[in-house]
């Protein structure tokens, strides 16, 4: 048979810990994720989800282990924090500026060559550039998310960690979200995805994760045959409704 060469590790974190006080966020997480890879982590509220995305991406330190992107130690030099593009459900948006500005000005600010044309790139795939005049402020929050989108993603992220990121969107956003994430895994780019929507997150995961207590409870493969949809929805409600949500 034809053997596939595995894409390049793009992630590996190696016993992650993250304490605040006595408490553990993260406890003792190990993982790999390649090039074009989507974790998908699930799990009820304080199960440690944001902290891992967040050490994962070098925006937070780790109390003990290590995490490495493109083989460099995180949190990393600028260049290597560069790789990395946030989208959460705060917009991260100056309201005063226009759509355009607002993208413009993190392209610049992530060194993008091509500002402009890079600009008019992301808000014509996200479905804004029409609006790309407009202040911020007078748009929906459904738009505002968008832009928030296209900012995050205008630089070209290696590694896109996404915290709720479908919060707010309208239907024509989150097809719009989806396609530009679906573009960026086939272009090689690794996804982190917080998030409790199940369809959403199982539709782009390549590997599924349900955390709890800051730790993997159950780690599945969507796109294994044998994969069980009701199964893993079965697990995921009774872990959330056994009253720890």
């Amino acid at each position: 048979g034809v053997t596939v060469e595995a894409a390049p590790v793009a992630v590996r974190a190696e016993g992650l810990v993250r304490a605040f006080g006595g408490r553990r966020a993260v406890n003792e997480v190990s993982l790999s994720l390649h090039e074009g890879d989507c974790l998908a982590l699930f799990g009820p509220n304080g199960a440690g989800k944001t902290t891992l995305l967040r050490l994962l991406g070098g925006l937070l330190k780790a109390t003990r282990g290590t995490a490495q992107l493109h083989g460099v130690p995180l949190p990393g030099p600028a260049e290597t924090r560069r790789l990395v593009g946030l989208i959460s459900h705060n917009s991260m948006l100056y309201p005063a500026l226009t759509v355009r500005e607002n993208v413009r000005f993190a392209a610049e600010c992530q060194g993008v060559l091509e500002a402009d044309q890079a600009t008019t790139q992301v808000l014509g795939r996200l479905r804004v550039l029409d609006r790309e005049q407009t202040p911020v402020r007078f748009l929906s929050r459904g738009l505002q998310q968008r832009v928030s989108i296209a900012r995050a993603l205008v630089h070209g992220p290696r590694l896109v960690l996404l915290d709720e990121p479908y919060t707010g969107l309208d239907e024509v956003g989150a097809l719009a979200f989806t396609d530009a994430l679906r573009e960026l895994k086939a272009g090689g780019a690794t996804l982190v995805l917080v998030t409790h929507n199940l369809v959403e997150g199982l539709s782009l995961a390549t590997r599924a994760v349900i955390m709890r207590d800051g730790a993997f409870v159950y780690d599945e493969r969507p796109s294994a045959v044998g994969f069980d949809l009701a199964a893993f929805q079965a697990r995921y409600r009774s872990l959330v409704h056994e009253g720890i949500a």
